[in-house]
């Protein structure tokens, strides 16, 4: 990676295991140094003005000369869809109905050209990733009528008519991949006019992708035009020499993507899925062409998946981490299957930034790293030092998630607030973010280093993090250890305020230390206010305690993995550190 890359290790070599694969570079590497560079703004002011100028240019006659040429008679074969679509939202459309993340929208009323749904339901419409789902839910025959309605509608809105996020870079890639491995749905038809008109789109989007997928914001999208590019050379006669300019693009934008350990940069797990289904899917069109799938694609799986898995809990879902939601057990389950890699989940991706730590059936998943790239994400999250703890199939701490799965009930504003410091389990100071959110949205100023040591011993895994988010206006450096003992019944904890080095601050500090519980975790104070005991519905039970501070019980919010908040508690701690700093000591016993 370029600008911001954190310093990395050279990788161990894999082991053998009997099960699966040992992850790349799977040792405990005692200390370690990240740093955010803090000139990293986000894209520049000309930078947007000249990615608007090259959106504007895909309506001008040039453009549209560019995409013209030779359309394919027939594609040299359908690949097979490695992941399994959504049974409950396929009906759905059978039913006459899309579904997506709390949304519903009648198909009857879609105007693919102003189909009035929010940004992410309109990426599903327009990347026609719901025909996976229609597939899930019945035959070919069942389903086809409903699949070629809709792309002859979309292709009447926006087949000659090149304009966002219809034709988006990201939108068009997963496009050539979904029209490809579900052809049997928008191929059956015996209009031969309608069929050239779906071949020749084909076509055109993946000329399209050739002229701008350099030009697109570096992340998962620009991966997935990528992928689009080399799958079309793939189905498509004549394809050789876009697939020689395909994969030279798609190796360059691999090593620009993600980190030595297999994380992405833009830190988000919802990211790291997409990236791993996409690469997926492409290797699918490598099989149907009876071809080896490129070393280099096969190499970023087997760095991707273990990354992917180091940040599950013990029932196998994801944490809440930049954005994402808690994604299911299935759906990860699902996609990991597709990459065909078998492996263990990653302990510690000291670059993505995320410590993983287990003992018995108790996980603890920690952010160990400055925020993302400014540029590289939309919905970075001020989380440095959050945690989440789980027990088994039970989440205990988490944080609130979900930022980034904007819909019918997470607005904008909501969204903005589940960004912030204080939606994660970790500490503020004066009610302020660790890395400011600005007003546009982009990240601000704060976090630039975090110091890592992380600790195998007798007494348990030992972890100690502190970052320098608060130095320069509030005068103070937090830093926080955490030790999970052997078998898994106690996390030990201790939250210290610093002097930062040169600071002049005298005065006194309010801090707040928020732990936000899991859905069926429900807490009530002890008789001293500084111990509160959980209790999980049908599960284990829990006991809080801290050493300072005043404890209360608030209300807080859980978004699941749709996209779907869910009222919780959060255990919070409040006190004040004078100018000397402060030491809140704290822990999480499993006591029945």
């Amino acid at each position: 990676m370029g600008e911001g890359r954190p310093l990395t290790s050279a990788p161990a070599d894999p082991l053998p295991d009997a099960e699966a694969a040992v992850p790349l570079d799977d040792t405990i590497e005692p200390g370690k140094r990240l740093i955010r560079l803090p000139a990293d703004k986000g894209l520049s002011l000309g930078d947007r003005i000249a990615n608007h100028i090259t959106r504007l240019t895909w309506r001008t006659p040039l453009h549209a000369f560019r995409l013209k040429g030779r359309f394919p008679l027939k594609l040299l074969g359908v690949p097979e869809d490695p992941v399994p679509g959504d049974m409950r939202a396929g009906t759905a459309i059978r039913a006459g109905h899309f579904l997506h993340r709390g949304l519903k929208l009648s198909i009857g009323e879609l105007d693919f050209a102003a189909p009035g749904v929010a940004p992410a339901f309109a990426d599903y419409l327009h990347s026609f990733a719901w025909l996976r789902d229609l597939a899930a839910a019945g035959t070919r025959a069942e389903s086809a009528p409903i699949a070629e309605a809709m792309v002859r509608q979309w292709l009447a809105a926006h087949g000659e008519t090149v304009s966002e996020p219809a034709w988006s870079a990201e939108n068009s890639g997963w496009r050539i991949l979904f029209w490809a491995s579900h052809a049997p749905l928008i191929l059956s038809s015996s209009d031969l006019i309608y069929r050239s008109a779906v071949l020749n789109h084909l076509a055109r989007a993946a000329r399209h992708l050739d002229r701008i997928a350099d030009k697109t914001r570096p992340g998962v999208g620009q991966l997935v035009a990528w992928v689009g590019i080399v799958a079309a050379s793939l189905l498509m006669p004549g394809g050789e020499p876009r697939q020689v300019f395909g994969e030279a693009g798609l190796r360059r934008v691999l090593e620009t993507s993600f980190y030595a350990d297999g994380g992405n940069i833009s830190r988000s797990p919802q990211a790291q899925l997409d990236a791993i289904m996409a690469l997926a899917m492409l290797a699918r069109a490598y099989d149907m062409r009876r071809m080896e799938i490129p070393p280099f694609v096969q190499e970023v799986l087997d760095r991707t998946v273990p990354a992917l898995l180091g940040l599950t809990h013990s029932d196998g879902g994801m944490g809440s981490w930049q954005g994402s939601g808690a994604t299911s057990a299935e759906q990860i389950d699902a996609i990991v299957r597709a990459s065909g890699v078998r492996t263990r989940p990653l302990k510690q991706a000291r670059d993505w930034g995320y410590q993983r730590l287990v003992a018995s059936k108790v996980v603890v998943l920690a952010d160990a790293a400055p925020p993302p790239i400014a540029r590289v994400t939309e919905a970075g999250c001020a989380s440095t030092l959050a945690f989440e703890l789980s027990d088994g199939d039970e989440r205990i701490v988490v944080n609130c998630g979900g930022a980034a799965l904007t819909g019918a009930t997470i607005p904008a504003d909501l969204a903005r607030g589940l960004r912030t410091t204080a939606a994660h389990s970790t500490l503020t100071i004066a009610d302020s973010n660790s890395t400011a959110i600005l007003p546009n949205g982009t990240l601000g100023k704060g976090v630039t280093e975090v110091e890592l040591d992380r600790r195998e011993t007798p007494q348990g895994s030992r972890l100690e993090m502190s970052h320098d988010g608060y130095a320069r206006r509030h005068g103070l450096i937090h830093r926080r250890l955490l030790i999970l003992s052997p078998n898994g019944r106690e996390l030990r904890g201790e939250d210290m305020l610093l002097p930062a080095p040169r600071s002049r601050r005298k005065s006194d500090k309010g801090f707040t230390l928020r732990f936000h519980l899991g859905r069926n975790v429900s807490a009530s104070l002890t008789a001293d206010k500084l111990g509160a005991l959980l209790r999980v519905a049908g599960g284990p039970l829990w006991q809080f305690r801290t050493s300072e501070g005043a404890l209360d019980v608030e209300e807080s919010l859980w978004v699941d993995g749709e996209g779907r908040p869910h009222p919780t508690e959060q255990l919070v701690v409040t006190g004040t550190a004078p100018a000397g700093g402060a030491s809140i000591g704290w822990l999480f016993k499993h006591i029945g």
